[in-house]
């Protein structure tokens, strides 16, 4: 396997005159962190509008029909009791 130590020390090499034109008080996230920004922004974006599309899907209220068996049940386990 090849020694990794020469190609870092190469690329450190070319990297460090770019570091050195930075204002070292001054440290910004450039474009890399906007494209991260951008793409949670939007992942959270169609999460929201998915659990909005599924959350309209939901019945809060129960059918008619499902009301009048509890009821019947309801009347049958009273009248079993009394």
């Amino acid at each position: 396997m090849p020694d990794m130590s020469a190609s870092v020390s190469l690329a450190m090499t070319h990297l460090v005159p770019l570091a050195k034109e930075v204002d070292e008080n001054k440290v910004t996230p450039g474009v890399l962190g906007f494209i991260v920004f951008a793409a949670m922004a939007l992942a959270v974006w169609a999460l929201m509008k998915s659990m909005n599309r599924h959350m309209g899907k939901v019945k809060f209220k129960e059918s008619a029909d499902r009301d009048g068996e509890s009821a019947q049940t309801s009347a049958d386990s009273e009248a079993r009791r009394g």
